[in-house]
């Protein structure tokens, strides 16, 4: 109930928080914002993220007593890198850099992407050892206090840079609310080993580089709709795919903290076969969660940009959303359906090389359809780039996995979503949005977990019985 409760307070508070910022921003503004904080990622990933990545591989409540030198690497490794990116933040502005935005929205870039890398190692950390507590507490300080830092600046100041100084600050405040629970006693830096921060660097670069390739994606559309339609337009662009890739992030990752973890487990304590049985439930489990994600996300959008979308961004909203939804379909399945098969099996190079292709697609189609087809070709080059990494990565994470998700349980969550988008489709028109947004999705699930129920799909009959037997059990008279 607890990850729950987190991944509900995480997922609203994200998807709320890009709407009210780039209503309180302005399109001009925001694209600024966007551009500087997709700059942010890309630091972090091409940075920091190897870190992430090797403490949810290596690190565990085992290693604490067996391997000390595991966390002292980590915690090394982050902590120079860090200051190192900080220190060339500041020589860039020092230095007067003409980088295409202020000084101030450059410092913030280079705190945000260190802030970032700091929360995203922290969590990781409460994710190896399943202090499911401790990942929730970090997880709801970061947001809570994101949401009225980051929405303060932007309604006294209007400035991106103090926008993205507020989420810093709510990032030092979650990393306070968790610092004694996430610590080790009695480690000390001075048992860094070389030898271990070299494992870490082998293990995380190849998943490092194909991870920067996707944040350098939509970074380099924004950055070429800012130069070639203006910052408003890379603002009217940047808020759909900010809005969408966040929802669909907090729901795959909703079951990636704790599902690659178990497979993790399973490996250690069961063998490698068990664990490739766990992650092939785990990609179905995936697939039944983020395939309807989609379908409803797509069905909602007209409902939704009347509801929450600034008057100011109406139109664009909802043109650049209906292309980019199967983009996001991609880019969850890739990141937490098909990564994980290959870091199961500490072979990521094909993780990177998906990526790669990813991106030349995308440079490719970027050099063609705005000229094309208008602004909107930004965001069909990136349906283009992330379409054609999940395609690669599934090809090849076939020849890697000897066993995948059964026939029957892929048609059985397309039949559920589609006899789900059939029934709604016709209906979205005809009810007020209020009473649309409340009445659709909940008749969706309706719909689409009663397939899933009669399939069984990833144990939903069995979970279905224990919840109807507890629940009239706790009813039953006497």
């Amino acid at each position: 109930m607890r990850i729950i409760l987190t991944f509900a307070v995480n997922a609203g508070l994200n998807f709320v928080l890009a709407l009210v910022v780039a209503g309180l921003l302005g399109p001009g503004d925001y694209g600024r914002y966007a551009v500087a904080m997709a700059a942010a990622l890309v630091v972090n990933t091409l940075c920091l993220d190897w870190l992430k990545l090797s403490a949810t591989r290596f690190y565990s409540d085992a290693s604490r007593a067996a391997a000390p030198d595991i966390r002292a690497s980590l915690d090394l490794a982050q902590s120079a890198i860090s200051i190192g990116i900080v220190g060339a933040g500041l020589g860039l502005v020092l230095g007067g850099a003409d980088l295409g935005l202020p000084a101030g929205l450059v410092a913030a870039t280079a705190a945000a992407g260190v802030a970032t890398a700091a929360f995203d190692y922290h969590a990781a950390l409460a994710r190896a050892r399943f202090l499911d507590g401790a990942y929730a507490l970090l997880v709801l300080v970061k947001n809570v206090a994101s949401f009225v830092l980051m929405v303060g600046g932007a309604w006294l100041f209007r400035d991106p840079a103090l926008v993205i100084a507020g989420f810093c600050l709510s990032v030092c405040a979650a990393l306070l609310a968790v610092r004694t629970r996430l610590a080790d006693e009695g480690v000390s830096l001075r048992q860094a080993q070389a030898s271990a921060i070299g494992g870490f660097l082998r293990y995380g670069l190849p998943l490092v580089a194909a991870n920067g390739l996707y944040q350098i994606m939509p970074l380099v559309n924004r950055s070429v709709a800012a130069g070639r339609d203006g910052f408003s337009e890379a603002g009217l662009f940047a808020l759909a795919a900010d809005v969408g890739v966040r929802l669909f992030a907090s729901i795959g990752s909703s079951l990636d903290i704790f599902l690659f973890q178990v497979a993790v487990r399973t490996d250690a304590q069961d063998g490698r076969e068990a664990a490739r049985a766990q992650i092939v439930r785990n990609v179905t489990a995936i697939l039944a969660l983020m395939v309807p994600t989609a379908v409803g996300y797509w069905l909602l959008l007209p409902v939704f940009e009347a509801l929450l979308v600034p008057a100011q961004y109406h139109g664009s909203f909802a043109a650049y959303s209906a292309i980019l939804v199967p983009a996001f379909l991609a880019f969850a399945l890739a990141q937490y359906a098909l990564n994980p098969v290959f870091q199961l099996e500490m072979l990521t190079w094909p993780v990177t090389l998906a990526a790669g292709i990813g991106l030349c697609v995308d440079l490719a189609l970027l050099a063609v359809l705005p000229g094309a087809v208008g602004p909107l070709g930004y965001a069909w080059a990136q349906l283009g780039g992330y379409g054609a990494s999940v395609a690669v990565l599934a090809v090849l994470a076939a020849r890697v996995m000897p066993i995948w998700p059964p026939v029957r349980d892929v048609a059985a969550i397309a039949g559920g979503a589609l006899l789900m988008a059939s029934v709604l489709y016709p209906l979205r028109g005809t009810m007020p949005p209020v009473a649309a947004v409340v009445v659709l999705p909940a008749l969706g699930a309706a719909l689409y977990g009663a397939v899933l129920i009669a399939a069984d799909i990833a144990g939903m009959r069995g979970l279905w019985r224990r919840l109807v037997s507890r629940t009239a059990g706790r009813y039953r008279p006497g």
